[in-house]
């Protein structure tokens, strides 16, 4: 049965992402050089969606002034969650903006066009398709559980290490499925897609798609730069390669005696200085500025940052209209990392610096650092930790 309505669930803050959520919801944060959402938006249009509807919530100007009300010639329909009050809730409200079938998917997780049409084709146009697929960390997200293509089981988060296929959040509904999430308890306040869902595996009503196509998702800061790589496995870059693992926007302008070692993507406007050495794992997004002899190593810059001559970056995600001056250091992992209430340790980086954050010069940061929004480091100051935004951090 064909399908050509996707709703896209992007309505969520993405809180163990912090500081980098701080202006911006988690699908608008950077996988390489584009925004999470936007590889999603791609995977739906490459399977065939002739709509699209998007449930906006937290920060919803962010994902609408990007991009409008068509993404390559398909329609968008924006729909919003005003209070997170769950997956389920947040799908319900895409309820009058879609007829009949659809596919549902995430607009925070990396996928591709060839998972979701997997999805639709094996939709009868009755009971629910879901994608599975093997991780060998499959504890940390919701097992399935199958009886041949019949799922039987729904596991959030299982303390065994058992399992090995997970659900890739892409499913295909039929249309009384609204009626079903309507109906569900809530739990906690909250209404959980998954709950629904459980309640038709109970009426043998879910068949498990097996997939093998790209999926990641970030969990952490640090994941970016996992699913940065992925992106560049897959070569999912959104330009034309310049030579194989490099990709150079026309609009990019790259010194004759910089190095670029791959996977490296360089975005539009870009600008890279003598002898920078650029790579491996490194993508900088549109308007960057990198100065000469500046070392860039697997990381993720984002749009209109500046990082000054002599600097050396490591293991790092920079936000947007980050302003790095002259010598500073990031040199990377492993480093032990606060999120909230949790400590992570020896984690693979090196910082994370958040929206408009300025160190003028000579600053060096200690691996696991965390910078929030509009920080200020002066010249000379040696940081680590978790920096809170605003803050001004002197000598």
């Amino acid at each position: 049965m064909t399908i050509s309505t996707a709703v896209v669930l992007a309505a969520g803050e993405g809180t163990r992402l912090r500081p980098l959520t701080h202006n911006r919801p988690k699908p608008m944060l950077p996988a390489a050089n584009r925004p999470i959402l936007q590889h999603v938006l791609d995977a739906l249009v490459e399977a065939g969606m002739e709509e699209i509807v998007l449930v906006v919530g937290y920060r919803q100007e962010r994902v609408q002034e990007y991009f409008g009300s068509q993404y390559r010639s398909t329609p968008l329909t924006y729909v919003t969650q005003e209070k997170q009050l769950g997956s389920g809730h947040a799908l319900l409200q895409a309820r009058s903006a879609v007829e009949g079938p659809h596919i549902v998917v995430n607009g925070d997780k990396l996928i591709d066009g060839g998972s979701v049409s997997r999805v639709v084709d094996a939709f009868d146009g009755d009971g629910i398709s879901m994608a599975v697929l093997n991780r060998s960390n499959a504890s940390q997200y919701g097992v399935v559980t199958l009886d041949g293509s019949q799922v039987t089981e729904l596991e959030e988060k299982p303390d065994t290490d058992e399992h090995r296929l997970i659900n890739a959040g892409v499913y295909a509904f039929p249309s009384q499925m609204f009626e079903t999430i309507q109906s569900t308890p809530q739990r906690d306040g909250e209404l959980i897609l998954s709950d629904a869902i459980i309640e038709q595996i109970d009426n043998d009503n879910v068949r498990a798609v097996r997939v093998d196509g790209l999926w990641a998702d970030a969990t952490y800061p640090w994941d970016l730069l996992y699913v940065a790589n992925e992106v560049f496995e897959r070569g999912r870059i959104g330009t034309t390669a310049h030579e194989d693992g490099i990709w150079i926007d026309e609009d990019a302008v790259i010194h004759e005696t910089a190095v670029l070692q791959p996977p490296v993507v360089v975005g539009p406007d870009c600008e890279v200085g003598p002898s920078a050495v650029i790579g491996p794992n490194v993508s900088l997004a549109e308007n960057t500025t990198v100065g000469a002899n500046v070392t860039l190593e697997r990381a993720v810059v984002d749009s209109d940052s500046r990082i000054g001559h002599g600097s050396t970056v490591v293991d790092a995600v920079l936000g947007q209209d980050v302003d790095l001056g002259v010598n500073v250091t990031v040199p990377g992992g492993p480093g032990d990392v606060r999120v909230g209430n949790e400590m992570f340790e020896s984690q693979e980086l090196g910082a994370v610096l958040a929206d408009r954050v300025q160190a003028v010069g000579n600053v060096a940061f200690e691996p696991g650092t965390l910078v929030g929004t509009g920080a200020s480091i002066g010249t000379g100051a040696t940081v680590g930790g978790l920096i809170g935004a605003q803050t001004e951090v002197v000598r």
